[in-house]
């Protein structure tokens, strides 16, 4: 392994350098995006996860309608009442990756829950998105929507939380977040990325403002977004979609550098949590 790829994962295990400063260098290191990624296939970020003092997290156990479900949870270090946010993970379950958007929640004012949503099946494979993918086919999909309409339940009662709630989901997690938008009344604010419109009769049944966000080479998703925009309208919800222009599906993800796209990912995220401040305030 080149000297310098050591070196630099040597800097970022000590929190010399963050998670995109150290994707960047090593795509440049070792040749390419390609490259990085044979490098570094399925890595395993848990070594790398950082200590932020300014936060208090740990994994909890809430009630969901598939028995007790494991979630991440997140909060800045006072102990008063925030607005709350569930986070839902892309179909490789509750990855590192996820768990930093949740630390990253958090950092921005919220108390934010990650749940796994494999918790049915054993909870998320460790180092093994490959498996996490093939589990995330297996799920009873009406069971799993009810377990993340019970994480929204959670946080409404949550004695740090001032009772609103938003959702947030990425890819599958997008998807999720749509459903969990139709299927709970009492949402405040559903920001889907890239995911999966709800079908247009359950649309009518979002009561919750919607942030969309949405990558433009993206045609599986893209091709559901003028319907979804019609029954919007015609339900009367209030709702934002935003393409981004060069982007592809996951562009938020930065540990994956063929698609991220950091000045959209940071667009697309100042976007998001300014709307969660609007809306759960």
């Amino acid at each position: 392994m080149d000297p310098r790829i050591k070196d630099l994962i040597e800097d970022y295990k000590r929190g010399g350098i963050d998670r995109r400063d150290f994707l960047k260098r090593l795509t440049i290191y070792a040749g390419g995006a390609a490259a990085a990624m044979a490098l570094f296939p399925s890595p395993d970020w848990s070594s790398f996860q950082e200590n932020d003092p300014d936060l208090v997290t740990e994994f909890i156990k809430y009630q969901g309608e598939a028995g007790e479900m494991k979630a991440y949870l997140a909060r800045p270090k006072a102990s008063k009442k925030y607005p709350a946010v569930v986070v839902i993970h892309e179909n490789r379950g509750l990855q590192p990756h996820i768990m930093d958007v949740n630390r990253r929640m958090a950092k921005e004012g919220f108390l934010s829950l990650a749940p796994d949503g494999l918790t049915p099946l054993g909870g998320t494979p460790e180092n093994d998105t490959n498996k996490a993918v093939q589990m995330i086919g297996q799920l009873n999909r009406e069971q799993t929507i009810k377990n993340f309409v019970a994480a929204v339940k959670y946080l409404e009662t949550h004695p740090l939380s001032n009772g609103k709630v938003g959702c947030t989901g990425f890819c599958w997690g997008g998807a999720m977040t749509n459903q969990v938008a139709v299927n709970t009344p009492s949402l405040k604010a559903a920001v889907p990325y890239y995911g999966m419109q709800p079908s247009a009769e359950d649309v009518a049944k979002i009561k919750a403002p919607v942030l969309a966000h949405y990558a433009e080479n993206d045609p599986g998703i893209d091709k559901g977004i003028p319907a979804f925009e019609e029954e919007l309208k015609k339900a009367g919800v209030e709702y934002h979609i935003y393409t981004y222009p060069g982007t592809q599906h996951a562009f938020n993800n930065d540990t994956n550098p063929q698609r991220y796209n950091e000045e959209a990912a940071k667009l697309a995220w100042k976007r998001t949590t300014d709307f969660f401040k609007e809306k759960l305030k």
